[in-house]
């Protein structure tokens, strides 16, 4: 038996940075005391300039979804109509959210694989429209809407633009402030290299100002009362403790990265990846790709759930399969967080004894080369600069 560890290549949860995995074990004390505070109230702050913008940002102790269900919550009210952009299976759960606080939605639909477009949003953006919900990041296609031509339409009007970018927070530029999105909704365990549990968001005084008729029942999240502790460096309820912890480290780590080099880098691997697929005689199937992730056309005459299975049992290696209706058809690598082009190096050449071994014709190397030769227009360049310097 050789060995084998496994790995996780999935778009969420995602591979864990080592010094927050480590945090984590420090985390034995109470979140009412100064100790705490420290490490709550620099959360915050870190969080506020990592995603550049001057609005208020307030964590939460949820998934993603609980962050999404905060801002229906605190700033509508039954009746009121939205635009639901949809384009995958986290837009349709934007759909199910907004119905079940029985909201007017108008669902603005792109296929599977597609993005809305800003035309599409731009028509059905009459004036009692109130908010309009979206993905940044489409993470069971792959794709990436235009949020820059989106939000200057929204911001014309007195709809809020609430996004979900969840999985494109540190795989995409977003200029919060300046495209004018209302509430962006993030998670843990996607770029910010922390398993799953908090998740956070940035509300705008346009946002803010929409709360105050809002009348959509709320108690655990509140984010008023969130809002009032957040500014004695406490939560309103108790918060996950461990994982604050984490955060923390994390962020410390982002910052001295950079944001911008975060997000190149999971654009590189992204332009990397799909450079492999072509080269191996494979198919993408987002015809507007984000970065945060891959989405593959399994080969025909192969279910993708094969695919899926082999990383696992020959390598040990984590991948996502499609979702609704795309199980089966598509499988999904991952690019955000801690991720960099050795992980991708050995998944490509994995990837080619799969397809061979399942029928694929196969010319071994010629993906990973693809890999390689972005790296080398990349990497190489920069080190020769360095080293004439």
């Amino acid at each position: 038996m050789h060995i084998k560890k496994q790995r996780l290549l999935t778009p969420g949860p995602t591979p864990l940075l080592p010094k927050a995995l480590h945090a984590m074990m420090d985390s034995d004390v109470h979140h009412r005391t100064d100790d705490f505070r420290k490490v709550y109230s620099a959360v915050l702050r870190d969080l506020k300039e990592l995603m550049g913008t001057a609005n208020d940002v307030l964590v939460l102790v949820s998934s993603g979804s609980g962050a999404m269900e905060a801002a229906v919550q605190n700033t509508l009210s039954a009746g009121d109509k939205v635009v639901v952009c949809t384009a995958g299976k986290f837009g349709e759960r934007w759909v199910e959210l907004a119905r079940a606080y029985s909201l007017n939605t108008v669902v603005v639909e792109a296929p599977y694989g597609a993005a809305v477009s800003p035309e599409q949003l731009d028509a059905a953006l009459t004036p009692d429209v109130k908010a309009v919900l979206i993905q940044a990041s489409e993470s069971s296609t792959g794709s990436m809407h235009d949020l820059e031509a989106m939000g200057r339409l929204v911001k014309q009007t007195s709809a809020i633009f609430i996004v979900d970018a969840i999985t494109g927070l540190g795989t995409m530029p977003l200029d919060i402030d300046g495209w004018g999105l209302d509430i962006v909704v993030g998670g843990s365990q996607k770029a910010f290299m922390v398993p799953p549990g908090i998740a956070f968001l940035s509300i705008s005084k346009k946002a803010w100002a929409m709360g105050e008729t809002s009348t959509l029942p709320r108690f655990y999240f509140n984010l008023k009362k969130e809002l009032k502790n957040a500014l004695n460096g406490e939560s309103a309820w108790t918060p996950a403790t461990s994982l604050m912890f984490a955060m923390a480290e994390a962020l410390t780590y982002i910052k001295s990265l950079g944001m911008p080099k975060l997000i190149e880098n999971a654009q590189l691997l992204a332009r990397a990846t799909r450079a492999a697929a072509t080269a191996l005689g494979l198919e993408l199937f987002s015809s507007a790709p984000g970065n945060a992730l891959t989405a593959i056309q399994a080969p025909s005459g192969i279910d993708s759930g094969v695919i899926i299975k082999e990383f696992r049992n020959r390598f040990g290696s984590i991948i996502a399969n499609g979702q609704g209706s795309m199980k089966g058809q598509i499988f999904r690598i991952a690019h955000l967080g801690y991720f960099d082009f050795v992980d991708l190096f050995g998944m490509v050449a994995e990837l080619e004894l799969i397809l061979a071994a399942n029928g694929h014709p196969v010319e071994f190397g010629k993906g990973v080369a693809a890999v390689q030769r972005v790296y080398a227009e990349v990497a190489l360049p920069r080190a020769a600069a360095l080293a004439i310097s």
